[in-house]
């Protein structure tokens, strides 16, 4: 099946142009190195037309919910427009799956989060996904909202274990974590996380895409210690008002689409990240 990738450069793109190369799909990846803008509707179109896909991994987007304050009218031209030209650029109904993100479900909830919870976005860009989310169901796609992906290639230093690998290599001084880190998050492999992609292209629906076991920080640090045998030095702020536990509900994937993480042990991640770190080009705030 011809298919077409957008955000193909990006983390997770990269891994899920490889597993749909493993199950013989044909890639075709849209994005700047294509000479497309996804928010360039005609050349969009045009692209489109051209490479006649029989269905769209839509995985490009911008992903920092902290600049999306600064910037928030990028964000939704970006990730609800980009997912609109798209959707307008296909001449009939083909498989189309949309990477979104936990974020939409907020700061407000703790505990297993199902996909029958109501969307509750706190920030621009957690905003302009429900909006992308809300566009792709309305067109019969599939949408799912990925929790902490993580493992080899990921550069991104916002989250925390890109952060424990530079902290151990000597790029940043320490790690810094809020009180104790005894919060708990859901961490799942890149690797899972793009077969699930490929799975979704015969789903339909919303689907929770995570490893379904909650991960404390302070855990992370001591699994890093322990697998590469280096100390990992830690900066302890005051504690701050957030979840305690935060961890998908991963039933409807598993029975709608067959698919569960074989890959998401913490060990496994962390192995994975460490034996590929600084290996692999940082990956671009907006992966199209």
């Amino acid at each position: 099946m011809r298919v077409l990738v957008t955000g193909g450069q990006g983390f997770l793109g990269q891994a899920v142009c490889r597993a749909l190369d493993a199950a013989g799909h044909d890639v075709t990846v849209l994005g700047r190195r294509a000479g497309v803008d996804i928010r360039d509707r005609e050349n969009v179109a045009a692209f489109v037309k051209a490479t006649r896909p029989e269905a769209v991994c839509h995985l490009a987007a911008l992903t920092r919910a902290r600049d999306s304050f600064a910037d928030p009218l990028t964000y939704f031209d970006v990730n609800a427009g980009g997912t609109l030209n798209l959707l307008l650029a296909l001449d009939r109904p083909i498989p189309f799956v949309l990477a979104s993100s936990s974020i939409v479900y907020g700061g407000q909830r703790t505990g297993a989060l199902t996909e029958d919870l109501d969307p509750h976005p706190e920030s621009p860009y957690a905003a302009s996904k429900v909006a992308a989310e809300q566009v792709v169901l309305a067109a019969g796609g599939v949408v799912l909202r990925c929790f902490n992906v993580a493992g080899p290639g990921d550069t991104d230093t916002t989250r925390i274990i890109p952060n424990v690998l530079r902290a151990i290599t000597g790029e940043l001084p320490h790690v810094t974590l809020n009180g104790d880190g005894s919060a708990t998050r859901d961490f799942v492999h890149v690797a899972d996380a793009a077969w699930a992609v490929v799975e979704a292209l015969n789903g339909a629906g919303t689907y929770n895409i995570g490893s379904g076991v909650g991960t404390s920080m302070a855990a992370i640090i001591q699994a890093a210690e322990r697998i590469t045998g280096k100390r990992v030095p830690v900066k302890h702020n005051s504690p701050k008002p957030e979840p305690r536990h935060l961890i998908a509900d991963i039933t409807r994937a598993k029975t709608g689409l067959g698919w569960e993480p074989r890959q998401s042990s913490l060990d496994q991640i962390l192995t994975d990240a460490w034996t590929t770190a600084g290996t692999d080009p940082a990956s671009a705030r907006m992966t199209a």
